[in-house]
Order: C-alpha cells, then structure tokens, then sequence
C-alpha cells in the first residue's frame, strides 16, 4: 500500500524515535528524504545518515539522531506543506523559525535547502517542514 505522505512519515519516525529515546531510526528511501536528511545534518539537528539496501531496488535510509546531555536536539519538527495544502513562499515572506534558532526546509527549483541557504540564494520554493 502507497503512502500519501512519505517525508510527513519519515518526520513522524524522526519524532517518535527521539521520543522513545532510540539512537537511530529507519526510514524507506527516497531522493526527496535524502535531500531533507541532508540538511538536517548540514544544520546539526542529525548526527548523520546511510542508505541500506534491503534487497535489489528497494532501499531504506538509517538515520542516527544527536543528543545533548540526554535531551533530543529536535525539541519539534513539523510538516508545513502537506499533499491536501501545498504551502508555497516568497523568500521576502518566509517567517523566521523561532526567531532564527529553528529552520524551515524549501524546496526550490535549486534544490532542497534550509531557510538561510534560500535568502542567501534569493529563491523561494515549497515550505516543506519546521524544525526547531
């Protein structure tokens, strides 16, 4: 059975495992998740992650989460745009994210970056996800 929202599930394996206290999660891969991991990891809210092979085509993302003294790093982590509301932003109008300490995730025609790495560039895009 398809997923009608594959990088909301993926952030829902995120908060889950950070809840539970987990190391690592597993999530199916996806070139958009790998592109949302990526920046997650560039602003420092993961530790890392690796694409498993599972079996011949079918893949899976292991991601290792990042403590500080004991709590999460992600204290929230949302989806903004959604399959039933698509969220789309000008760069002018894209809100901070708790002042600058959280991120927003874009998809722009340039890729997938993070909220400083769009301003810099001066492209707006798709709001995917919050992260604080």
């Amino acid at each position: 059975m398809s997923m009608s929202d594959p990088l909301g599930d993926m952030l829902t394996r995120i908060r889950n495992a950070q809840h539970a206290r987990l190391t690592s999660c597993v999530a199916p891969a996806s070139n958009l998740r790998a592109n949302v991991l990526d920046v997650l990891k560039r602003e420092g809210f993961i530790r890392g992650f690796a694409r498993e092979e599972v079996r011949p085509g079918i893949a899976q993302l292991r991601i290792e989460l990042k403590y500080n003294d004991g709590q999460p790093v992600i204290k929230e982590i949302s989806r903004v745009s959604r399959p039933g509301r698509r969220v789309y932003s000008k760069i002018k109008e894209l809100p901070r994210v708790y002042n600058g300490l959280g991120v927003s995730i874009l998809s722009t025609p340039r890729g997938v970056m993070s909220d400083v790495e769009a301003r810099a560039a001066n492209v707006g895009g798709e709001v995917l996800c919050r992260v604080f």
